[in-house]
């Protein structure tokens, strides 16, 4: 049996504690900026996108890698004798999937493996640190894979926006919401479809200031559930005040007794599309 590499894409959002726990690496997504190329995760992070943002009034773009950019990374670790599990932002969200799974395709069966997430940011971040557990019991990278691969629909991935500034901007809401859910000092909770591979729609709406938002947000996704796998939890935040991080972390402790409560940075592709002070609570549910 080979043994076992982990790769990624950069938006996973599992910080750098875990990502040497399992020896991952990352496949790193272009954003595209000012005329410039940069590489999430290398050489741009989310304050540049804000500065810019708040300077000029424009959002990056953001690119997969191309087949050949998958195949590069992929291909020493199949000449070094390893099989490749790569976890990969929802294929509803990006051409990031296809591209993998096409660059699979060229180390012919079962050497490269490609998971679908089916969600971004540390929802993806759940996928790869299920594989990540299971390599380190030695299982080969088919049975991880199919293993893991039906975890994806049992990833809980949700996030709560301070204001719709960027997603307006994006051209994900029409100016109309923003102003209206400005007036009213209203954070919506976006919810991350996995039957739509990552595609996200509108859940509930609160209102008042962002802290006891966030706090009630949290209590009305995890309190008195039953269903969640408690072996850890993921609070990810686009650039959020440390207080109210702390204060999520808490309440979630207080809810459910998770094992590990990991806080995360969000990833300049994934912050570049909600804007600062967006922030999630990302779970398995059984």
């Amino acid at each position: 049996m080979n043994p076992v590499k982990l790769i990624a894409d950069s938006s996973c959002d599992i910080g750098p504690e875990l990502a040497k726990r399992y020896d991952v690496d990352f496949v790193h997504i272009h954003v595209r900026m000012n005329g410039n190329e940069y590489l999430d995760g290398v050489n741009i992070t989310h304050e540049d996108i804000y500065e810019n943002y708040e300077k000029n009034h424009v959002l990056p773009s953001t690119c997969a890698m191309n087949i050949d950019e998958y195949e590069s990374i992929f291909r020493p670790y199949v000449e070094k004798g390893y099989d490749v599990i790569h976890v990969s932002l929802g294929s509803g969200l990006s051409s990031t999937c296809g591209n993998a799974r096409l660059a699979a395709e060229l180390f012919g069966p079962d050497r490269v493996f490609v998971i679908d997430s089916k969600s971004l940011s540390s929802g993806s971040g759940h996928i790869v640190c299920e594989c990540g557990e299971r390599i380190k019991k030695g299982l080969s990278a088919k049975q991880i894979v199919d293993e893991v691969t039906p975890i994806t629909d049992k990833v809980s991935a949700s996030f709560i926006l301070d204001d719709l500034k960027y997603l307006y901007a994006g051209g994900r809401c029409s100016g109309l919401a923003q102003f209206g859910a400005s007036l009213m000092n209203i954070k919506p909770c976006i919810m991350v479809r996995n039957d739509l591979y990552g595609s996200m729609t509108v859940g509930k709406k609160y209102m008042g200031s962002y802290k006891r938002s966030a706090l009630k947000y949290v209590e009305n996704m995890i309190k008195d559930r039953t269903d969640i796998v408690l072996d850890r939890c993921f609070i990810t935040h686009s650039g959020s005040d440390p207080e109210v991080l702390t204060a999520m972390r808490d309440l979630a402790m207080q809810l459910q007794p998770f094992k590990e409560i990991h806080i995360t940075q969000a990833s300049a592709t994934i912050s570049a599309h909600c804007g600062p002070n967006t922030t999630g609570i990302l779970f398995i549910t059984k």
